[in-house]
């Protein structure tokens, strides 16, 4: 891979346009009456998706002019034209639709740059809960909370005595029950979006399998944010890394994101 780096500077760039698509989120958020379509895939998508991805598409383009974008709200690209690439944004405006329909605040802006296959940087933003996180990967990680920011560095981080898994809202799938049984005795914690990736950042869990379907916008911009803050996202069960636009669907295959701990115990 070639030395394509972005900036610290690039990075707050980022952040500054992932807050202003979260403001645009938070005003449909206050709506009392919540207007939700259902797309040919059967997911939801509200007024608040749409908002977000004008948000992010603007700032990208403005201060981008010359990286392609690729958004889960924008989608229909050639893979004729995708596969040319090398470089390219990767965006889900709305991270957990279903979480904020509930309004639980556990949804995301999600924004990642790929190069050559990998992501390698990501801003995950939580408007509800005032969270920030952000890195470049070899660069760092951080978490903006409460206008305090902190590095995330899990990199020497050991497995907890009983390890934290963290999962989705929904069942768990036989293919995960069969990884836990694996796993042994742990304790389980549920969380929307991309916010999974951005516990296991944090130190708060060990492991987040995920052996069910995701499309590669729900995963570029945490991968990222984790695997700056030295943690590992590798595909299942071949443990290979996890890549992006290297076929012309954009379903991940299964994957485990952990610290890098998990995989020497």
């Amino acid at each position: 891979m070639s030395n394509f780096v972005l900036s610290q500077a690039e990075l707050q760039q980022i952040v500054t346009i992932a807050k202003q698509a979260g403001n645009a989120i938070m005003d449909v958020y206050a709506q009392t009456d919540l207007q939700v379509e259902i797309k040919q895939d059967d997911s939801p998508v509200t007024a608040a998706d749409i908002a977000s991805h004008n948000v992010i598409i603007k700032g990208l383009t403005s201060h981008f002019a010359d990286i392609p974008v690729m958004s889960e709200e924008d989608a229909n690209i050639s893979w004729a034209t995708r596969k040319q690439w090398q470089t390219y944004w990767l965006i889900d405006p709305l991270d957990g639709t279903k979480e904020f329909i509930k309004r639980n605040g556990e949804f995301t802006v999600n924004i990642a740059l790929i190069h050559q296959g990998q992501a390698i940087a990501g801003v995950v933003y939580a408007p509800v809960l005032g969270k920030c996180y952000s890195g470049i990967v070899g660069n760092g990680a951080w978490l903006e909370h409460n206008g305090q920011i902190s590095r995330l560095d899990i990199s020497q981080r050991s497995i907890l005595p009983i390890p934290v898994v963290v999962g989705s809202r929904s069942h768990i799938s036989p293919d995960v029950a069969a990884y836990l049984h694996t796993v042994g005795e742990h304790q389980m914690l549920s969380v929307g979006s991309s916010l999974k990736f951005c516990m296991v950042a944090e130190g708060q869990a060990d492991v987040y399998p995920r052996l069910g379907l995701t499309s590669e916008w729900d995963t570029a911009a945490a991968q990222a944010v984790l695997e700056s803050a030295g943690g590992v996202v590798v595909e299942y069960p071949a443990l290979t890394p996890l890549q992006y636009n290297q076929k012309e669907n954009i379903l991940n295959p299964y994957f485990i994101a952990a610290s890098a701990a998990w995989f020497e115990r």
